[in-house]
């Protein structure tokens, strides 16, 4: 089932289930966090979809905008997570223009392929300020709205730092923290009534949240590699994640059904971890030692 016009009418929830709330999204405009946002509206949400480039965050509001007639969709750009004043001021904007701020998603990320050896040390603080550090400032920016609307906080996160996946150190570092911050976070927001969880998608092939698209989300062409079509047989529910298995996941957690649900972390991946397996990118460990004996990048 893909996540368009008809989703409110076709999936396992009521058309109206967010009437009059509010969604701040940031990495609203990347393949995931999209069709988590058009859930969201198609159901009854208005939302702003934050991002660095402004092109980007109007495109990706408009085609949100049209899921809904009357939807008000925001697409706030040029917006740094790593600075804490760029996404406050974003923050301000939404609420300025849609009244409030129920839902966050802090979905913005960066990764890319690197062995510990050629990992620098800008390289892995890159990784570290958009996706940990964009997080933290990301609840700082909307902490004051979220206590007002008694309001839920939704992780992106991931399930690389489960277990161990070469070239991964410095996305793996940055969603453990993401993890850890959102226990605690749960931890002490849970007496002003604000829910905080994490939703952690494992491998997701389909673009747009149709089970039949055999085009790959940003973060599976990186690191699926060249056999990705044999991927599939090896997960439990022998098959690929889709986006609207991510948004399904986002609805239930803002839901009215898991108002006792805080601090837990929601695996959408088929038992894929479970089962130990890597992507196909993964080097043999006779190829790690040929890069870790390479001259080393600072």
């Amino acid at each position: 089932m893909i996540v368009d016009e008809n989703y409110a009418k076709n999936s396992s929830w009521k058309p109206d289930l967010f009437k009059g709330k509010v969604a701040f999204i940031t990495g609203g405009s990347g393949t995931i966090c999209k069709v988590q946002a058009k859930a969201l509206v198609a159901l009854g949400a208005n939302a702003a979809i934050i991002g660095r480039n402004p092109d980007k965050a109007e495109a990706a509001a408009k085609e949100i905008a049209s899921l809904r007639p009357g939807a008000t969709v925001l697409g706030i750009g040029n917006v740094d997570v790593r600075s804490v004043q760029s996404i406050k001021h974003a923050a301000d904007l939404a609420v300025s223009k849609l009244g409030k701020i129920d839902f966050v998603i802090a979905g913005a990320a960066g990764n890319f392929l690197a062995d510990f050896n050629h990992l620098s040390s800008n390289a892995f603080k890159s990784v570290i300020s958009i996706d940990l550090l964009g997080a933290f400032n990301t609840v700082k920016a909307v902490f004051p709205h979220l206590k007002k609307s008694q309001g839920c906080l939704l992780f992106v996160s991931a399930t690389l730092q489960y277990t161990g996946i070469p070239l991964q150190t410095h996305a793996s570092a940055a969603k453990a923290g993401i993890d850890a911050m959102s226990n605690n976070l749960a931890v002490e927001f849970g007496p002003l009534g604000i829910r905080v969880n994490c939703i952690a998608p494992g491998a997701i092939g389909g673009n747009g949240g149709d089970s039949n698209d055999s085009s790959m989300t940003e973060g599976m062409k990186r690191l699926g590699g060249a056999k990705i079509e044999q991927l599939p047989k090896e997960i439990p529910l022998q098959r690929l994640g889709t986006t609207t298995d991510i948004a399904d996941a986002t609805v239930w957690l803002f839901s009215p059904a898991a108002s006792y649900v805080t601090g837990e972390i929601v695996v959408v991946d088929g038992g894929m971890w479970h089962s130990g397996l890597r992507t196909n990118n993964s080097p043999t460990p006779e190829q790690l030692v040929k890069l870790l004996n390479d001259k080393p990048r600072l």
